[in-house]
């Protein structure tokens, strides 16, 4: 009985691991639009194989080189709040791009999410007093 009982508190951690993992790959638009494209059969490498949309790095650009300034509260609630907006209208177009079946335009989206999500991380770490 003891032994049974031990087996199936495994199995249940197991499966709530699993559950939890799931919740949260469901829970973010960039980890969700990429479980979706991988179900579908399609990688984001990452050298994303987006068009070289020079408008878009640029910004990425400018936002680095404000991050790479000193400490300014003022530049990383303008940067969160940059960050936020365009998150939320990339998950918009993503979720467009899925709806009408273009994987390749959902692709594009998500690499550009992915740079949006590495400034976040930045912005984050530079917020986080050393």
């Amino acid at each position: 009985f003891v032994m049974r009982l031990q087996k199936e508190q495994y199995y249940s951690e197991q499966h709530s691991s699993l559950i939890n993992k799931a919740y949260q790959t469901l829970l973010n638009p960039l980890s969700r639009g990429l479980y979706l494209l991988e179900l579908s059969g399609v990688e984001l490498t990452q050298e994303t194989d987006f068009d070289a949309d020079s408008e878009f790095l640029t910004e990425i650009m400018e936002i680095n080189e404000k991050l790479a300034e000193p400490k300014n509260e003022a530049i990383f609630e303008e940067i969160e709040t940059l960050i936020k907006v365009k998150q939320e209208e990339l998950t918009r177009e993503v979720t467009a791009a899925f709806e009408r079946d273009d994987l390749q335009e959902a692709k594009k989206l998500l690499g550009k999410m992915k740079y949006f999500a590495n400034l976040e991380d930045k912005l984050k770490s530079k917020k986080i007093p050393s």
